[in-house]
């Protein structure tokens, strides 16, 4: 049973929790609404019900109803409609492990925190179970679009922007390598796909997700060449929309499948940039030597 009276700065605390449990509840309903799968609805739903449960033993201490906080119930609705359902958990499994860390704070005054406690930790291991997403089946080929474009595509435009120091050339050469490239990679995947094995994934599928990922990669990185005559600041830009692309990219994979976020976006930062480097100084020879002048 709760006690008669909590002291004030405990009430604060529990009227946080509660505010956070009531918010996860409207969260969990409003995503299972936009779920297909029936199991990972149902699953949803469930946690959904747990949720709740833990806001009326909050309001058991406090006297108190707390409305949900809707801006954040928007917030995810809108990044599981456009980066997925798995991001959109990932992301609130994050605000799971700060609650737990406060439940444990409470443990030797509310009887009911153990058993709470085993309740959050439980919705990791069912979401994750509940999860299957195409998407992430297909995230190795968005890599491998994705990567071969930031790192040939960069030092495509470093090498031709000293060579040419044309604006408009740059980026006609820049796209239609681009899009021969996105075209040859797409062409690579389906083949490799088809050949293996494993029989997972469907070759197109693999394939659309491999060119789509590189095509998209190489409009964001000469798209500065199109707005800006100056090809020093375009070609700083593109390497600022790359690493951009790099590290937003690198977010979501960390985010969603529990990878390493540091490591792995310097990875790639740290090959493209260098590729970027290398080709830039290669220009600057064959500009030299051979006296190139658009």
């Amino acid at each position: 049973m709760p006690p008669t009276e909590i002291s004030p700065d405990l009430q604060g605390r529990l009227l946080v929790l509660q505010q956070a449990e009531i918010t996860g509840y409207q969260t969990y309903l409003k995503l299972a609404d936009i779920t297909k799968d029936a199991h990972n609805r149902e699953t949803l739903r469930k946690i959904a019900g747990q949720e709740h449960r833990h806001y009326q033993t909050w309001k058991q201490y406090t006297g108190r109803d707390i409305q949900p906080e809707m801006g954040q119930v928007r917030f995810f609705f809108w990044v599981a409609r456009l980066f997925g359902l798995t991001f959109a958990i990932k992301l609130m499994e994050k605000g799971e492990e700060a609650a737990q860390a406060a439940y444990r704070d409470l443990l030797q005054v509310i009887p009911e925190i153990e058993e709470i406690l085993k309740e959050e930790e439980r919705h990791e291991t069912e979401l994750i179970d509940m999860i299957d997403e195409e998407s992430l089946k297909y995230i190795g080929s968005v890599v491998l679009g994705l990567n071969d474009a930031l790192v040939e595509l960069t030092g495509t435009l470093a090498g031709l922007t000293f060579a040419f120091q044309n604006t408009q050339v740059i980026a006609l050469a820049g796209f239609i390598t681009g899009i021969s490239a996105s075209l040859s990679m797409a062409t690579s995947e389906y083949l490799s796909t088809r050949a293996s094995s494993e029989g997972d994934q469907n070759p197109v599928k693999s394939a659309l997700y491999t060119g789509i990922a590189y095509i998209f990669t190489v409009l964001f990185l000469i798209l500065p060449y199109l707005l800006v005559s100056n090809y020093l600041i375009c070609l700083v830009w593109t390497l600022v929309n790359a690493i951009l692309t790099i590290a937003v990219f690198n977010y979501y994979i960390s985010v969603a499948k529990d990878l390493p976020f540091r490591r792995r976006f310097s990875e790639m930062a740290g090959i493209s940039l260098g590729v970027a480097l290398l080709s830039f100084l290669i220009g600057v020879v064959v500009r030299t030597v051979f006296g190139i002048n658009v």
